[in-house]
């Protein structure tokens, strides 16, 4: 008797792995390379002032789809970077469907794989708002701060698709000590409250995305001093961490991610300072989004990694 769809569905769906594996895995990571990829082209369609490169959405233009010769080089990159949404789109619904099958044992998995691939089509509509309003300064920070909390979700994904199904499930004493736990939790709060002010100052000052658009009003040197308060506070934290660990045998496991989070942020801050003394150079404004990027990722991974139940066994894998 010939299989129905139906058979066959059942079929294909019990032919998906039951417990991460390497494709599982890879998914993960590409997950979070491709979610930060695109902050780093949408910030060089701002930086090309190519923000209405398309300027009507969904369509690039009223009557076509893609961009056209006539809409020149700004048109192919602001095309380019809504292009690369499909990309995202793929690896999420590719990530999805490779979860289906732990969608009850891995509810971890199953719901950040879910978070992402509806943040994408949420991420459509408000990068449709941006072209509708103009470039309006508020819904472009809104537009990158969605994207930063993507990156943070697909951190947490590639961190628990390392995990087997059985130490997924077990329950051991967190890693960090109180204290260390409070400062890392103190540092993410400090690092989400320096990526909103940072929104901030980008929307008060130049490089909208197009010569027309307009700015937030604000004064950009009183909000670039107040954006740095929780950055001074965050290297703060990151010092005190760093000396906390190294000097606690115990903590040896969260020496290599607080480095690089201390690292990141060393990083970003000396870049914020030197476009900012040096008149806000396109290529240190794309690298400090990049830092903005890597360091929502870098403080998710510290704070997982010193606060989170994680089995003994994972950590020796």
């Amino acid at each position: 008797m010939p299989a129905t769809p139906a058979t066959r569905l059942s079929e294909s769906a019990g032919r998906l792995p039951a417990a991460p594996n390497r494709a599982v895995r890879g998914l993960a990571v590409a997950s979070l390379v491709s979610e930060i990829l695109i902050v780093v082209t949408g910030g060089a369609v701002r930086l090309t002032a190519s923000g209405l490169g398309c300027p009507t959405w969904p369509k690039c233009t009223p009557e076509s789809l893609v961009a056209t010769h006539e809409m020149g080089i700004h048109g192919v990159i602001e095309f380019g970077n809504r292009t690369l949404t499909f990309v995202l789109a793929v690896i999420a619904g590719a990530m999805l469907v490779s979860v289906w099958h732990m969608r009850r044992t891995r509810k971890d998995l199953f719901g950040l794989s879910i978070a992402l691939l509806l943040g994408i089509p949420a991420q459509a509509v408000i990068g449709g708002i941006t072209v509708w309003t103009h470039l309006n300064p508020w819904v472009v920070g809104c537009h990158f701060i969605v994207s930063m909390a993507m990156i943070a979700a697909a951190t947490l994904l590639v961190h628990r698709a390392w995990l087997g199904n059985d130490e997924a499930a077990a329950r051991v004493p967190a890693r960090g000590t109180p204290a260390v736990r409070q400062l890392l939790w103190t540092s993410g709060v400090l690092s989400a409250v320096a990526i909103v002010l940072g929104v901030i100052v980008t929307g008060s000052g130049p490089h909208a995305g197009d010569a027309n658009a307009p700015r937030n009003g604000l004064d950009s040197d009183l909000i670039t001093r107040a954006h740095a308060i929780p950055v001074y506070l965050l290297v703060a934290c990151a010092v005190v961490l760093l000396v906390m660990v190294l000097r606690t045998r115990e903590l040896t496991r969260l020496r290599r991610p607080l480095v690089l989070f201390a690292v990141v942020i060393a990083l970003q801050g000396a870049i914020g300072y030197i476009q900012h003394f040096t008149g806000l150079p396109i290529l240190l404004v794309a690298l400090h989004m990049l830092g903005a990027s890597l360091l929502a990722a870098a403080a998710t991974h510290a704070i997982y990694v010193g606060t989170t139940r994680r089995p003994l066994a994972a950590e020796r894998a």
